[in-house]
């Protein structure tokens, strides 16, 4: 059985064409941490540390209580397609680009800096938008 991922290379993801913020900010803390939360966790904390696969299976993990060590429970859950960080409310709702280097590696830029500006203008990545939240 193959596995799934949702791992891009030398990729930006660029904000939703409906993303409602003109400048990037932390998703709120809440008792049980949001999907968007925890994504923002994962990556702000160690950028380029972790690839797409690693912060979806462990925001999983964190959210069902799935040891991240467990090997088998990471290759069932990626037995079937997982959404991408193409639908995370990081860059649907709080204006945040995603950059997956070389390596597949991922850091969150924000959409008001000179970083994301010449991100979404680097003919030398692919690019793609985050999904709207709405239909068109």
């Amino acid at each position: 059985m193959a596995a799934h991922t949702t791992n891009y290379v030398a990729t930006f993801i660029e904000v939703a064409e409906d993303c409602p913020v003109e400048h990037a900010s932390e998703p709120p803390a809440t008792e049980k941490p949001t999907i968007a939360a925890l994504h923002y966790r994962l990556i702000a904390e160690q950028p380029y540390a972790r690839t797409s696969d690693d912060v979806i299976f462990e925001t999983h993990a964190l959210r069902t209580g799935v040891p991240l060590d467990d090997a088998e429970a990471r290759e069932a859950f990626f037995s079937k397609g997982q959404p991408c960080l193409r639908s995370s409310p990081l860059g649907k709702r709080y204006g945040w680009g995603i950059h997956h280097d070389a390596e597949g590696r991922v850091a969150l830029v924000p959409r008001e800096s000179e970083e994301y500006a010449l991100l979404a203008a680097d003919p030398a990545l692919a690019h793609t938008r985050a999904m709207r939240s709405r239909r068109a």
